[in-house]
């Protein structure tokens, strides 16, 4: 992956982190797209001179562009991952009848479906000047989903329509790009031990991990960045969502 630079959102934290540190680790340099400050600085320094940090916000057409921008001085942007994404929990009508609230329903859209396609935007068009590889390749787009899109339970109706959007538009967008030689994958993982899981009670922890089959564990975030490693070096993946999630299947709830 020699003089490839990545570009991943959400990647202060979480599985974007763990992508960050595989991709690096693989020797790719890398742009950590994120609103947290503190952490994204301190994960670009303790990486190295290949590594730069840029305050973004994934629904910002300015603050994304600033990001790709921060990758071309860094050397050929070849690969985009959106991590960024946030959560809720409302049922479409709550026991007192009242409904959803609308503003933070389009808030979720906002961030996890709009923020990704935002990214993959404006990096396909970066990558769209890029020469080709080997393979006749320029890019690689790697999004992030949920089992939710597939399972969503109850509560669930906002961030399940936000990662059912991702999916949806994977083969679309991968089709859409395939004269440029850009390919569009998307990974829906199931349930990962990530800061979003970290304040939950112990036994609430327990519970999650017997649920998943095989192994029955929370998922471990960097079995998530060597899904993404392995999907930018196979160039045969494109237009699919990978189910990452030991064969969980949600309950509803």
């Amino acid at each position: 992956m020699k003089e490839v630079v990545a570009l991943v959102s959400g990647g202060a934290s979480g599985l974007g982190r763990a992508t960050v540190e595989h991709l690096v680790n693989k020797g790719c340099g890398a742009v950590i797209v994120d609103r947290d400050v503190e952490r994204g600085e301190a994960l670009a320094k303790a990486l190295g001179d290949t590594v730069r940090f840029v305050e973004t916000d994934v629904t910002s057409a300015a603050d994304v562009q600033k990001a790709i921008d921060a990758a071309a001085e860094l050397g050929t942007l070849r690969v985009a991952v959106s991590c960024a994404g946030v959560g809720w929990a409302a049922r479409t009508v709550n026991k007192e009848g009242e409904p959803h609230d609308l503003d933070l329903f389009q808030k979720i859209i906002g961030v996890n479906l709009v923020g990704t396609f935002n990214v993959l935007r404006l990096a396909a068009s970066a990558m769209m000047k890029n020469e080709p590889d080997a393979d006749g390749q320029r890019g690689c787009i790697v999004n992030t989903a949920s089992v939710a899109a597939f399972d969503g339970q109850i509560g669930q109706v906002a961030y399940s329509a936000s990662k059912g959007g991702v999916v949806a538009m994977t083969l679309p967008a991968a089709r859409d790009l395939s004269r440029a030689a850009i390919r569009v994958m998307t990974i829906a993982p199931g349930t990962f031990d990530t800061p979003m899981l970290a304040g939950l009670p112990e036994k609430a922890r327990v519970a999650l991990a017997a649920a998943i089959p095989n192994p029955a564990r929370l998922g471990d975030p960097a079995e998530f960045g060597k899904l993404v490693g392995a999907i930018v070096d196979n160039a045969y993946l494109n237009g699919e969502v990978i189910r990452l999630d030991g064969a969980l299947r949600m309950a509803p709830k």
